[in-house]
């Protein structure tokens, strides 16, 4: 019976984040953002301040509040905040969008990832704050830390990356 009831919670420990260590590199990623390339810029800019402003809530599978957030959660509540209407699944919001190239990523495009090896499927999404001179930082949330600030660069976000998307 134990093993059928943990066997029922197991999705919960491994959507939306890593076990492994993860950096918070905040420093100087939204708050000193300007974005002057895209249509939709202050669209955008607004996007990333309401999603910056869950930044150290904890993780919670469904949550969408500053009480717990899981990483669909903070990007659906930060699009739907501007009016921009997303599904609320990470795998079904990489259908949205316009694919990308890596080197093409810009703050506002969505960061894909499948970090649950064994099952192909993409589970963990993330928002881009910063991308500058090939370094890319996203806003998201994961089981370990709640929502953070990390960078494509760290070894284990680069092993599970799957794709860029632009929804704006």
């Amino acid at each position: 019976m134990k093993k059928l009831y943990l066997l029922a919670f197991l999705p919960l420990f491994i959507a939306c984040g890593s076990s492994s260590k993860v950096t918070n590199s905040r420093k100087g990623a939204a708050k000193s953002t300007k974005i002057t390339s895209r249509v939709g810029d202050k669209k955008i800019e607004m996007i990333i301040d309401h999603a910056m402003h869950f930044e150290g809530t904890r993780y919670k599978y469904g949550g969408t509040t500053k009480k717990g957030m899981d990483c669909s959660g903070l990007v659906y509540v930060a699009f739907g905040k501007e009016q921009v209407q997303l599904p609320r699944v990470s795998r079904d919001m990489a259908k949205r969008g316009k694919r990308i190239s890596l080197t093409r990523a810009d703050e506002g495009d969505l960061v894909f990832f499948q970090t649950n090896k064994n099952k192909k499927v993409i589970n963990h999404v993330g928002l881009v704050v910063k991308a500058k001179s090939g370094n890319i930082q996203f806003i998201h949330s994961t089981t370990s830390r709640g929502v953070i600030v990390s960078s494509l660069d760290e070894r284990y976000w680069k092993s599970a990356f799957v794709e860029i998307r632009r929804i704006i």
